[in-house]
């Protein structure tokens, strides 16, 4: 036994463990000594295994991102209709008075925000579960994180961005390509 790392012996065979970088295939343990790598094949599963854990994630943090735009064009929507009628009825019902443009606030439904920490909850999960396989420090494991984070963001993540070009130029808005590189911390 090494600091680098440890064994732990059960009924099959010994699994390995280490804290420090390794490209250790063969009796690598990962999360729990019931994933226990025997052979080349087991470990070329885990990997494409790792990568498509990756990519979605990648599907669930853009999911959420649609699933807010959704909601936000529907309060557009909601408040391009009622505010015309608010305003000429001389009625406040949703809107704060404030000196300058009258504001309306909406919040989305129990199941709206159901939905939102749903997706929140997965794509979390998932990202928390990469985190830890991540720290196995294990080479192939690490490589794959990395190249389902590329084919992820290739696959769930183009980037659109609507331009008004009959109005203001340099509003302030900017493409918003990269927003955040870990769920954990944005």
């Amino acid at each position: 036994m090494s600091h680098s790392g440890h064994s732990m012996t059960g009924d099959a065979a010994e699994c390995q463990v280490d804290m420090l970088w390794n490209w250790n295939t063969i009796d690598a343990c990962f999360l729990t000594s019931s994933w226990h790598i025997t052979n080349h094949g087991m470990m070329v599963a885990t990997c494409i295994g790792v990568l498509l854990l990756v990519v979605l994630v990648e599907f669930f943090r853009r999911l959420g991102k649609e699933y807010d735009a959704l909601l936000l064009r529907q309060f557009h929507r909601r408040a391009a209709a009622h505010g015309p009628a608010m305003a000429a009825q001389g009625c406040a019902g949703g809107t704060t008075e404030v000196a300058g443009p009258k504001t309306m606030t909406f919040r989305v439904s129990p199941l709206q925000q159901l939905c939102r920490a749903f997706i929140h909850a997965v794509t979390f999960g998932g990202a928390y579960i990469i985190m830890l396989l991540a720290m196995y420090f294990n080479g192939y494991i690490i490589i794959c994180i990395f190249l389902g984070a590329g084919i992820g963001k290739f696959l769930c993540d183009w980037l659109v961005v609507r331009i008004d070009v009959g109005g203001l130029v340099g509003d302030g808005k900017q493409a918003k390509g990269i927003e955040e590189t870990t769920v954990c911390c944005g």
